[in-house]
């Protein structure tokens, strides 16, 4: 079965950190972390609805201005999430640039942005038209761990220590519901947007005894619509299973503090990708930058019970030494002694 999102780093290792997550059979996608995007497509960025940032060190966050140059003269909603302090640095990047043209556009690019406190979170909304001023009716919501909950997943939140605060993120699917083609094309039914109504109508726990209308559309051909029950369509053409759990931790010192919150955000995640910026030997460059050896990364998976996990965010001062961190971590992980090679 293929699960709905495949993230995928937006660069190599050594370069910006950043975590790219397309949805399956949908023209939408999300980001962890904003640094360099020279690994994305302008059609991979125009399918970004939502981004996180764990903290705004410039190569977490250097992106920004890329994403908004795309967007601008677009009809879009981009919502962008950061820490204490983000507006501040939101609105330092719009005050950069001169506004006087864009009140004559006719499309409409709104950036909604949240800055997560400890306890709560403040949403400002800017309007291209209005040359990016922050409208006067701020939202102020409680904050629980939780930045985003839709029908089909959730992204969920820890904050961790940088030096400075840092969000470690983690989405997770409530269930995947995989479509049998087969039994779409026995019903004469094609593979279509009405897929996406129908997922949405099961992630919404719809009455399965209630009608479901399936638009047909076909290039030359008349649109046709068909009523189904939707229980009974459901039953035919899909399967679900367990959703999928993917994490995303980077840049935090090796502390048993974040190492608490790191692996209680990561339980049994699906795929960890976390990052492996020094080898052992180097412990104590880790410390004073407050980043994660290659053997802290391996245990902290291990200790998460994680399925896979991939590792990034590498310093350069390895640029030759790929396998040599990607050794270290796999020992941690299979809780072996660094170095020893498995029988």
């Amino acid at each position: 079965m293929r699960p709905s999102f495949h993230p995928r780093l937006t660069n190599d290792p050594f370069s910006d950190p950043g975590l790219y997550i397309p949805f399956l059979f949908e023209k939408r996608a999300l980001l962890f972390d904003l640094g360099e995007l020279r690994g994305l497509s302008p059609r991979d960025m125009l399918k970004v609805t939502h981004v996180f940032v764990t903290h705004t060190h410039m190569d977490h966050f250097i992106g920004f201005d890329t994403l908004l140059r795309l967007f601008l003269g677009r009809d879009k909603e981009l919502h962008v999430f950061g820490p204490e302090g983000f507006f501040r640095q939101v609105e330092g990047k719009l005050a950069g640039y001169t506004w006087n043209l864009v009140h004559e556009y006719q499309t409409d690019l709104t950036l909604k942005v949240t800055e997560i406190l400890p306890d709560r979170t403040l949403t400002r909304t800017y309007i291209c038209k209005d040359r990016f001023k922050p409208r006067e009716n701020q939202v102020e919501e409680l904050y629980t761990g939780i930045l985003l909950r839709e029908p089909s997943f959730l992204v969920e939140a820890e904050w961790l220590d940088h030096r400075v605060p840092c969000l470690g993120l983690s989405i997770t699917e409530d269930f995947y519901i995989n479509i049998n083609k087969q039994e779409l094309e026995e019903l004469g039914l094609p593979v279509g947007p009405w897929l996406t109504q129908f997922k949405k109508a099961l992630y919404e726990e719809r009455d399965p005894k209630s009608d479901f209308l399936v638009t047909c559309k076909k290039e030359g051909i008349a649109t046709k619509e068909r009523k189904f029950i939707l229980g009974e369509l459901a039953r035919k053409i899909a399967t679900v299973s367990p959703g999928q759990k993917i994490t995303y931790i980077t840049d935090i010192a090796g502390t048993p503090e974040n190492f608490e919150k790191a692996i209680r955000l990561a339980k049994h995640s699906d795929h960890l990708f976390i990052e492996a910026a020094f080898l052992d030997r180097d412990r104590d460059a880790a410390r004073k930058k407050f980043h994660l050896t290659a053997k802290e990364a391996g245990n902290l998976a291990r200790l998460a019970g994680v399925k896979q996990y991939t590792l990034f965010h590498f310093s350069p001062r390895y640029n030759h030494m790929v396998q040599d961190i990607e050794q270290e971590a796999g020992d941690a992980f299979q809780n072996r002694p660094v170095g020893q090679t498995p029988s």
